[in-house]
């Protein structure tokens, strides 16, 4: 079901049914913040929620990937959103859907994947990468929930392969590594392996869906033929393993545009 919201307390009771909220529940919100252009997570004790900013290009498609995503998951959702600017989004989304085959303008056509240098061996040796529940049931992790649910994550995240840019997968490695939420990016760390996808091969190949914040894919992704390239301390020119999250993404970033100007 959708609840349509213009007003919205975010703290732990659900204003739809007065009650705490369980896992059926999610949340996107249009917001008036210049701080940021999206944030997600779970704050004030309240359920996971997208916020995006008014001011941000791309809210109008994020809301509709969030209802067409959450619809197909049998969520609950609040849009917390006026009619008018709802109804702005879904003339501007039009023909297009959540798990549509072509990359879109403002996607970058490649993305990153961040892991343990254990983890990249095995990876490796089962030429994919795999989702979380795809590895617990598999028996090849022993802890018993992922790192993202310390930040509110619904727990189909874990049927997905997570994607992201920037300095975000790196934060992920290290709050692995210490068993909590670290989001300092000039904490040291072991670094790991940061792989390099052709994102728009993956989209156009139809494995990629949209859920309002992210490019993800389900259960598994073959290594061939959408890994680029893979970062590591040694093929970036640090001295040694430790480094910290900014250090590591700059220079494998900066490394990656050298050897693959074409996905600039």
């Amino acid at each position: 079901m959708i609840y349509r919201l213009d007003d919205f307390i975010e703290n732990g009771i659900n204003p739809i049914t007065n009650q705490p909220y369980d896992d059926s529940w999610i949340i996107w919100k249009l917001t008036d913040s210049k701080e940021y252009k999206l944030m997600v997570g779970s704050f004030n004790g309240c359920v996971y929620s997208i916020e995006f900013s008014c001011f941000a290009d791309g809210w109008e498609m994020s809301v509709c990937d969030f209802i067409e995503f959450n619809t197909k998951q049998n969520k609950n959702m609040i849009l917390v959103i006026s009619e008018a600017d709802l109804k702005t989004a879904k003339e501007k989304y039009a023909d297009h859907s959540f798990d549509e085959p072509i990359l879109r303008e403002d996607e970058q056509i490649y993305t990153v994947h961040s892991t343990s240098l254990e983890s990249w061996s095995l990876i490796q040796k089962d030429g994919c990468l795999k989702s979380w529940n795809v590895l617990k049931a598999e028996k090849t992790i022993a802890e018993e929930k992922p790192i993202g649910s310390a930040l509110g994550d619904p727990k189909d995240f874990s049927d997905y392969i997570m994607f992201g840019k920037n300095i975000a997968g790196e934060l992920v490695v290290n709050s692995k590594q210490r068993g909590k939420i670290i989001m300092d990016g000039n904490a040291e760390y072991l670094t790991g392996a940061r792989l390099y996808f052709d994102m728009k091969k993956i989209v156009e190949d139809g494995l990629a869906v949209r859920d309002g914040a992210h490019l993800k894919v389900k259960d598994k992704l073959p290594l061939k033929p959408y890994l680029i390239w893979t970062a590591t301390w040694e093929n970036i020119g640090l001295d040694n393993r430790i480094s910290t999250p900014k250090i590591f993404t700059e220079k494998a970033d900066m490394e990656f545009k050298k050897r693959y100007p074409q996905y600039e």
